[in-house]
């Protein structure tokens, strides 16, 4: 989720019309932090190459929308929101939509149905704040794709946030079962991307 990501979508058209209904929903709920138009074309993108999909942070719903419309018939999604009444507002939003499960929880609600080829985490175990990071090796599938959003893009090394070592960005782009990258969606914006590595036979995650 974004600050003001609701807002972001003022001035956008030809989304895709479950986007626009979440987006609708959220403005309705006076919920401003949805996610951005930017990160969404990225997860649209993504989506495509999945079966089943997991998100933490339903919010409204704007996220999952856009990995909604971006999946193939048949994909699986399934998504966490701690908060009760936003839970319920997502779950309307794709009462249409058999496929797509908002559950109302923790984040770690998201083990449940794993593992994933494709996990967004966007509210919770994202490491941010002191919080203990996901898991991926219990929550993807080798060779499965990891996105964290809502960054502010790095310009030194090693990136930093508020002042000091951003800590949760290296844990992701220095752990040793992914391969982790930094995508620049906008000025301001960017997500991490990695995909977990396949394990030799040794039981290694080192290729």
């Amino acid at each position: 989720m974004s600050v003001d990501g609701t807002a972001a979508y003022a001035d956008v058209t030809g989304l895709p019309p479950l986007v626009g209904r979440a987006v609708q929903v959220a403005r309705q709920a006076g919920f401003a932090p949805s996610c951005r138009p930017e990160q969404g074309r990225l997860l649209y993108a993504l989506a495509a190459g999945a079966e089943t999909i997991g998100e933490t942070g339903t919010g409204c719903g704007v996220g999952l929308a856009w990995l909604a419309s971006g999946a193939r018939p048949g994909t699986r999604l399934v998504s966490v929101e701690q908060d009760a009444r936003r839970a319920s507002l997502a779950a309307q939003v794709f009462i249409d939509h058999p496929q797509v499960s908002v559950i109302c929880g923790d984040w770690r609600e998201i083990h449940r149905d794993g593992p994933y080829d494709l996990l967004v985490l966007d509210g919770g175990g994202q490491g941010k704040s002191g919080e203990q990071p996901a898991d991926p090796h219990r929550l993807l599938r080798p060779g499965g794709t990891l996105v964290v959003d809502d960054l502010t893009p790095a310009r030194h090394w090693p990136p930093r946030f508020g002042g000091a070592v951003d800590q949760a960005r290296m844990h992701w782009l220095g752990h040793p079962g992914l391969d982790a990258a930094e995508l620049r969606l906008a000025p301001d914006l960017a997500a991490l991307v990695a995909t977990r590595r396949f394990a030799e036979t040794s039981g290694t995650t080192d290729r």
